[in-house]
């Protein structure tokens, strides 16, 4: 069984921001099979299914994002999951717009909700897929106020191109492994 985590706000104001794509991104494989989101035994929202005979549970933590730690060890307790089948995802303010990159274990980089999950967790060992959420261009006054800002038009197009593919790395490593998905997965800005 694999445990794939999107991080996010749980509040509707924050739907369509940057600091949402990993939720963009667990709605998006949700809505490929078909499966609902419900109330989990915590502060998330799950939604199951099974790909390739592998079960899959997609998470929705309900914790603001710099709580995030505490949504993933509650889903990992009522699933009885190791650190090592799960896949959490998430921007990155670092990393080039429309730009993935997966890896088996890491540092927070800076972003608070790896950050709350490791300290969680005690530790760093578990995937994670970050998501680029930077314009080179754009030089930043504040970084709250950018990664909770809403996608401009062409910031879209870009994300509506690179969700299918990180939905796609996502499956891949939920049958394949993380090796697996870094190998195919890890892509320049598109």
């Amino acid at each position: 069984m694999k445990l794939i985590v999107g991080l996010g706000n749980p509040e509707s104001q924050y739907n369509g921001t940057r600091h949402n794509i990993g939720f963009d991104v667990v709605d998006e494989i949700a809505a490929s099979f078909g499966a609902g989101f419900s109330r989990g035994k915590g502060k998330y929202l799950s939604a199951k299914f099974v790909h390739r005979r592998e079960p899959v549970i997609l998470v929705k933590p309900l914790t603001y994002m710099n709580l995030s730690g505490h949504a993933v060890v509650a889903a990992m307790n009522f699933y009885k999951i190791e650190r090592n089948d799960i896949l959490v995802i998430c921007d990155d303010l670092n990393l080039p717009s429309g730009s993935i990159r997966i890896r088996a274990k890491g540092s927070a980089g800076g972003q608070n909700g790896l950050k709350h999950i490791i300290e969680s967790l005690g530790s760093e060992e578990f995937a994670r897929m970050r998501i680029g959420i930077r314009l080179e261009e754009q030089p930043l006054s504040s970084f709250s106020s950018f990664v909770l800002g809403k996608f401009s038009e062409d910031e879209r197009v870009v994300m509506n191109k690179i969700l299918p593919v990180c939905k796609d790395a996502a499956l891949d490593f939920a049958i394949n492994g993380i090796g697996h998905a870094m190998n195919n997965y890890n892509k320049p800005a598109l």
